[in-house]
């Protein structure tokens, strides 16, 4: 079988939202004891009033191994979903899934004092690119949904890898993957409901 970039999805809407994630992580990886500080997610710091954190703790990481992980997921999920990418819906589905996975973990994991990854993001992500593979009528879809969500009740019941809290060298937040699948949810709702109301705006002016 010939290998080709053809099959990849590979236009400007595609590629430049992920492209720009990877860089601003690398960036955060290179001059993570220049920006960590100042940036990263930290309860009290949070609780003071620094809001930005809840959004800008998602682009570090606590090791390169960490780094590399969700780097190779962010490709991954581009390979898999990234025909349904475009710069918009990339954008609200990857905030809505931070957002939500800062405040989950701010509101209902008082134990948490810090947090950084992308993996809750990248959760959120996964859930809206599967629900398109559906809504395209794509039977993959239905058993990418149905994997996610039983990799989050089971690290729900039976708690994360420990092999994986060794490798990064910290313990996995699972309740940020949960969060942030909730988010994917609620982007999901978010972009149907704009659809739709720019379908009915363009119906009514005809």
């Amino acid at each position: 079988m010939k290998f080709s970039f053809s099959s990849f999805p590979m236009t400007p809407q595609q590629l430049s939202v992920p492209l720009i994630v990877l860089l601003i992580s690398l960036i955060a990886f290179v001059f993570d004891s220049s920006l960590s500080e100042l940036l990263i997610y930290q309860r009290t710091l949070v609780t003071q009033g620094e809001v930005w954190r809840v959004f800008s703790s998602h682009f570090f990481h606590t090791n390169g191994f960490h780094f590399l992980l969700n780097a190779a997921a962010v490709v991954m999920l581009w390979a898999l979903h990234g025909q349904f990418y475009t710069i918009k819906s990339y954008l609200i589905v990857f905030m809505m899934s931070a957002i939500t996975t800062s405040i989950g973990i701010h509101w209902f994991s008082p134990d948490i004092e810090q947090y950084v990854g992308l993996s809750g993001v990248l959760h959120g992500i996964f859930i809206w690119g599967a629900i398109e593979d559906i809504k395209a009528k794509e039977r993959t879809g239905y058993l990418l949904l149905l994997g996610v969500i039983l990799k989050i009740a089971h690290e729900q019941y039976y708690g994360a890898s420990e092999d994986v809290a060794v490798l990064i060298g910290a313990k996995v937040a699972i309740n940020a993957h949960l969060w942030g699948a909730i988010g994917g949810v609620i982007a999901v709702i978010l972009l149907f409901i704009i659809k739709s109301t720019v379908s009915k705006d363009s119906f009514d002016s005809k």
